[in-house]
């Protein structure tokens, strides 16, 4: 069962759609289960502050509520305390998932991560604590 949270973030998702010239953008993906994610972010050049966050997910209502809650959690915040959101922090922010969803928060968290990724690959700067993404998926565009 979903929690009022979760089933309003899959209805209601927020911060849907592109970011044209994005500072950052992360494409992941779970080959089980077949959710696609990608975050595009704003960041401010002076601040490092994400101005702005948009998704777009193709899956299940777990994997839209998780995108959706993940842009909610990094809009205003700088990037280093975008990168310290955490699956656990997505799915405590929904008041919970069913274990067998939980891949969804993760996928969140990896999109955060790559869209982080990404923007620092562009702006040749290393963002400290971050990792570089497992696989890029999608960056054909």
């Amino acid at each position: 069962m979903y929690s009022e949270k979760v089933m309003d973030h899959f209805s209601n998702p927020r911060n849907v759609g592109e970011i044209e010239n994005a500072s950052g953008m992360g494409t992941v993906g779970n080959a089980k289960c077949g959710d696609i994610m990608r975050m595009y972010l704003d960041i401010d050049e002076d601040t490092k502050i994400i101005k702005d966050c948009k998704f777009k997910t193709f899956g299940c209502g777990a994997a839209v509520a998780t995108s959706s809650m993940a842009t909610e959690l990094v809009k205003g915040k700088t990037i280093y305390e975008a990168l310290e959101v955490t699956n656990k922090a997505v799915m405590e922010a929904l008041d919970g998932l069913p274990p067998v969803k939980v891949h969804c928060s993760v996928l969140a968290e990896e999109a955060i991560h790559a869209a982080l990724w990404d923007y620092a690959k562009k702006n040749n700067i290393q963002i400290d604590g971050l990792k570089e993404p497992k696989a890029d998926i999608g960056d054909e565009e």
